[in-house]
């Protein structure tokens, strides 16, 4: 890259490809759950079976992420072909084992997808100067995320069958990946000038656990806040509202943050984004209704972008020449959270009759948890090199 326009457009391909990867693979599940309800009779218990599938894939994929062969840029262009592929066979086949299969490579896929992305992006990003543009990269999983909510609100609307709604997305996933080849035929990464000293070992832990408490305490909302919605109101109008709204917020917040990257630190930043998130995971168990889901969409859907580029700047910033691997080790903190949120709810669901109230309840104290583990907030800027 020797241009803003060679910035621009890597920023570009790098929103294209996380819009695919994290908006379809890992997140159209969630405005497709009411319409697998619908027309497959899925539960809610069973949905997070589903959602398990996928977030262990995730955990998988994090695990595997910095130890396959090959250059990032080869890992990403796998890990898209795989999104389009098992998002396709969702609509093409019929029974419960082959979309377990189907979600797991999504989820798989999908950490490949976003540490390759951010190893490639931020380290070229930072090398030329134009740091702020990560907002543009991060922004384009909020931009999936609401696409894929209009228009699954859109086909419900239309009587659409869940089949259907899945091959169209997977058609669309495919025209998506094509049109980031920039970003994954490139090649190696430009090596980072004047690389940071690794923070010590006990620093990057506590990185890694916050992080692994802040994907136990958003799942739970991120999955279910559509199905909480059609509970209050049938009409795919209004209940189909809520996903489109979480994921404009996260695309905004992330476009937003940039501006105050001058004036606070990450780690602040980061403590704050957790503070709002579990005030919006709580909302809804004290004033249940369809506002008090919109307030949730957007305090979750507001913060959980913002924490994940925050994150994977930090990483960038303290991991040094191995920033890759810290990435690739908090990602997969973050999946074990994720993992965890979907199968505690099943399990207590299932065999104690719990709400969903007290899963979001115990979600909240983990992200005020996560927050008080990354303080002290720290004297670096947010942009600052690296970040």
């Amino acid at each position: 890259m020797s241009n803003k326009l060679s910035a621009s457009v890597l920023a570009l391909s790098g929103f294209i490809a996380l819009a695919v990867a994290m908006g379809i693979g890992r997140f159209a599940f969630t405005p497709l759950l009411p319409m697998m309800q619908a027309d497959a009779g899925l539960g809610l218990a069973e949905g997070g079976w589903l959602a398990s599938a996928n977030y262990l894939g995730y955990l998988v994929g994090a695990l595997t992420a910095a130890a396959l062969p090959g250059t990032p840029a080869a890992v990403l262009r796998a890990g898209l072909l795989l999104v389009v592929a098992s998002t396709a066979l969702m609509g093409l086949t019929q029974g419960w084992y082959g979309w377990m299969a189907w979600r797991f490579i999504a989820g798989l896929a999908s950490a490949w997808v976003l540490v390759s992305t951010a190893a490639l992006c931020l380290s070229r990003l930072a090398a030329v100067g134009r740091q702020a543009l990560a907002g543009l990269v991060f922004a384009g999983v909020g931009i999936g995320i609401a696409l894929a909510g209009l228009l699954c609100m859109g086909l419900a609307m239309a009587g659409v069958s869940s089949d259907h709604a899945w091959l169209l997305m997977g058609a669309i996933a495919c025209a998506g990946a094509i049109s980031a080849r920039r970003l994954w035929a490139s090649g190696p990464a430009a090596a980072m000038a004047n690389a940071p000293v690794a923070t010590p070992a006990g620093g990057q832990l506590r990185l890694i656990a916050s992080y692994g408490l802040f994907g136990f305490g958003y799942i739970l909302p991120a999955t279910f806040l559509p199905a909480q919605a059609r509970l209050l109101a049938d009409d795919p109008a209004l209940f189909g509202l809520a996903w489109p709204i979480f994921g404009v917020a996260a695309a905004v917040s992330t476009l937003l943050i940039t501006r105050l990257a001058g004036l606070y630190t990450r780690r602040t930043l980061w403590i704050a984004a957790h503070i709002i998130m579990a005030a919006g995971v709580l909302f809804p168990t004290l004033a249940p209704g369809l506002g008090a889901i919109a307030v949730a969409a957007v305090c979750v859907g507001g913060t959980f972008m913002v924490i994940t580029m925050l994150a994977m700047q930090e990483a960038q910033a303290v991991g040094g020449l191995r920033a890759r691997h810290l990435m690739a080790a908090m990602t997969a903190s973050f999946a074990a959270g994720q993992l965890a949120g979907p199968i505690f709810f099943s399990l207590t669901n299932t065999w104690f009759g719990a709400g969903l109230d007290f899963a979001l309840e115990l979600a909240a104290a983990g992200l005020l948890l996560g927050a008080a583990l990354l303080w002290p907030a720290g004297t670096r800027r947010a942009t600052d090199t690296g970040a």
